[in-house]
């Protein structure tokens, strides 16, 4: 497995991929990729707090030029559960939360559903500055700002990790697979099961999607009270 590949959980080859889709009761093991990213060294940080603090004042990229502010996270700094998004919309890079727009509205009431609260839950993006017009994140953009992310699940240490839409999947598991394959089946990490599923922003635009993303999140809660007794 190369250790040039840029996602957390390094690159899976097709026949990875056929295997654990033919067989989803298969949970493979994906260890992280040593060191942070290429260039600048990063600066080492012993909590959330100091991380956000080096967020804040980042300009490694060109967003930091485009945005309002960094929007960096949102919940508590023990969670059992992090949502990972793609990166903030115009309301939330005004409000500096992350996903407190339509899309965030939608997850709010999905949490609910699924009896989770989100003051219980950490939510983060894949990149913490909005991208001009709301287009999807370039790729040296996504790797400039996964060295936060992967901070971010290092101290947080989530028992569970949801992965929300296609770029917050394929940067944390660097999988080329299709979100409509790899939906709905665990993938585990040294501890860390990781769920992807669609982003609520998909469901807006295509409410079919929003019963797989239901059994998604019965399956997420189900484990979530596993953990919690």
């Amino acid at each position: 497995m190369s250790t040039e590949q840029p996602g957390l959980f390094g690159e899976w080859d097709k026949p990875q991929i056929e295997q654990y889709v033919a067989e989803p009761e298969n949970i493979p093991y994906l260890p992280f990729l040593p060191g942070i990213a290429p260039g600048e060294a990063f600066p080492e940080v012993g909590n959330i707090m100091e991380l956000e603090a080096v967020a804040r004042r980042c300009s490694r990229c060109r967003l930091r030029g485009t945005c309002q502010q960094v929007v960096f996270a949102d919940g508590p700094h023990d969670a059992r559960i992090m949502l990972i998004g793609e990166g903030p919309g115009q309301e939330e890079d005004i409000q500096g939360k992350p996903f407190v727009g339509r899309a965030g509205q939608l997850l709010d009431k999905i949490l609910q559903a699924a009896e989770l609260q989100r003051d219980e839950v950490y939510i983060s993006n894949v990149v913490k500055c909005r991208p001009p017009g709301n287009r999807l994140p370039n790729p040296d953009e996504v790797k400039e700002c996964q060295k936060y992310l992967e901070a971010q699940i290092r101290i947080i240490k989530p028992a569970i990790i949801v992965c929300l839409g296609s770029m917050a999947s394929q940067t944390v598991i660097e999988s080329k697979a299709r979100i409509t394959r790899i939906r709905g089946s665990w993938l585990l990490r040294q501890g860390i099961k990781i769920m992807p599923t669609y982003h609520p922003a998909a469901l807006l635009r295509n409410p079919g999607y929003k019963r797989p993303t239901w059994e998604d999140f019965k399956l997420i809660r189900d484990e979530y009270k596993k953990i919690k007794k």
